[in-house]
């Protein structure tokens, strides 16, 4: 029998922590589901991506339920288990990777407002004029000071928007579903002329990015552990969360290729859930999506900056990020983490006028950035169904399931560095290997040696891989 214990910092319900997965989860890549699944596979692709996707992200998401009941002395779920698995370093870089993917994520949030408001405004271009810039950061330090007035108030907000935008994507689903044409859905089965095992592979190749985009935010009960009411509320909210999650995404996908020919879908205006809906009713259907999109990424904003103050604050509590970052203020707020997530963001936002695509660029930065922190919090899952850690004799059974799951999503995960290629891996080793930097500040102050041999073999490949990206960068070699 389960005893129901409350933790020492709670006070958020299940339901909040189901809404904060949702919340995080339901943000802007929804609302490009039919132009980059048009883009790369027709309906069989999508299904079978939407299967893989799905079980990969489900195994995760199983991951982080089964460590938060069978690890709860753990707090900050993501940080913490690569850090009881492999070590500090590896537990630091999987704070670090996944807070800078959640800054990228909060960039493309800010970007894709500022793109769908200049469908009406067109002063504010794809997202990257100046003005956008500016109207941007306004926002991004508006929600500073709201989540800085308290955390417990601003997950209440994002209870609220949550369910506020929720409402255009069931109310596409529903229209689009009536609409639906056989024959439309039909020809779009195969995605292209050629029809091989091997076309339909390299058509799910590529949506392997933009569902694991999709799904980012999974582990968001997990992160938000600290301050759940009851310990299993995490997992429940986990499952509950992602299961309602994916049959909105692929119910998103599929209707719309029973609309509109997937050529059509290919080469639709962002957010493209508007130009399908503008086909289906007309022009008022683009303008209905437009402020769909526009609650949605604030509210994913909302939710992805309160639990990366939690990414900051919790690994400098464990001594594993330098110690200015436990800084709290009179409410209760990580400030100095929440401050220098909204800097982070800023600094983004300025490096948006330099770059030709931001929107589909920090979409998969996003997504690479995060892979890693992923794949330690399942491979240390792994571990302990090997090393019997926490299981008894009376748990084998449990214990050989969890060893199945746990496997299933280290291989998901391994996958997913494979379609995210060399080119945003390198990227992504670019952001990592100056996160090292707070790491040595932190040794420092506690008076620690800084590496051991083979935490110093994975800071010298980093640095490497950095170096290299650099160099393919500065000659044009690698195109961002």
């Amino acid at each position: 029998m389960t005893v129901r214990r409350p933790t020492a910092v709670q006070k958020v319900s299940g339901l909040t922590l189901t809404g904060m997965v949702v919340g995080s989860m339901v943000g802007g890549g929804v609302f490009t589901l039919p132009k980059e699944f048009g883009e790369a596979t027709g309906v069989l692709g999508a299904v079978i991506a939407w299967i893989v996707a799905g079980t990969g992200m489900l195994m995760l998401g199983l991951v982080f339920q089964s460590l938060a009941v069978r690890r709860p002395d753990l707090d900050s779920g993501v940080y913490v288990y690569a850090k009881a698995g492999f070590g500090n370093y590896a537990g630091f870089n999987s704070a670090f990777g996944y807070w800078a993917s959640n800054v990228a994520g909060n960039v493309f949030f800010m970007v894709f407002t500022m793109t769908t408001l200049g469908t009406f405004f067109p002063r504010l271009g794809q997202g990257n004029t100046l003005l956008a810039v500016v109207l941007a950061s306004a926002l991004v330090w508006l929600f500073h000071v709201l989540i800085a007035r308290g955390v417990r108030q601003a997950a209440v907000v994002n209870r609220i928007v949550t369910i506020a935008k929720l409402v255009p994507i069931l109310t596409f689903v529903v229209i689009v579903a009536v609409a639906f044409e056989t024959r439309t859905f039909a020809d779009n089965f195969w995605g292209g002329d050629e029809r091989s095992v091997g076309a339909v592979f390299d058509q799910v190749k590529e949506t392997m990015l933009v569902t694991t985009f999709v799904f980012l935010g999974i582990e968001g009960a997990s992160v938000y552990s600290r301050y759940a009411r009851w310990r299993e509320d995490v997992g429940r909210a986990t499952i509950l969360g992602f299961a309602s999650v994916l049959a909105l995404f692929a119910s998103v996908t599929l209707v719309s290729y029973g609309v509109l020919p997937q050529t059509d879908l290919a080469k639709a205006e962002q957010p493209s859930m508007g130009s399908v809906l503008e086909s289906v009713v007309g022009s008022w259907g683009s303008t209905f999506v437009s402020i769909g999109v526009i609650v949605s990424v604030q509210g994913a904003y909302l939710a992805w900056t309160l639990i990366n103050a939690e990414v900051l604050y919790m690994p400098a509590r464990g001594d594993v990020m330098p110690r200015f970052l436990t800084r709290d203020n009179g409410h209760g707020t990580p400030i100095a983490a929440l401050l220098s997530t909204t800097a982070a963001v800023q600094l983004f936002l300025f490096l948006v006028l330099l770059v030709d695509d931001a929107l589909d660029f920090m979409l998969k930065l996003d997504t690479a950035l995060s892979l890693v922190p992923y794949l330690l919090a399942a491979s240390y899952a792994l571990k302990l169904t090997v090393t019997r850690q926490t299981y008894t004799a009376a748990d084998e059974p449990e214990r050989r399931r969890q060893r199945v799951i746990a496997a299933v999503a280290v291989v998901y995960s391994l996958f997913m560095l494979y379609a995210a290629g060399p080119k945003y891996l390198l990227l992504a080793a670019i952001v990592y290997a100056p996160g090292t930097l707070l790491y040595l500040a932190a040794r420092r102050e506690q008076g620690l040696r800084v590496f051991n041999r083979a935490e110093a073999v994975a800071c010298a490949v980093l640095m490497l891989a950095a170096v290299l990206g650099v160099v393919l960068i500065s000659t044009d070699a690698l195109d961002v």
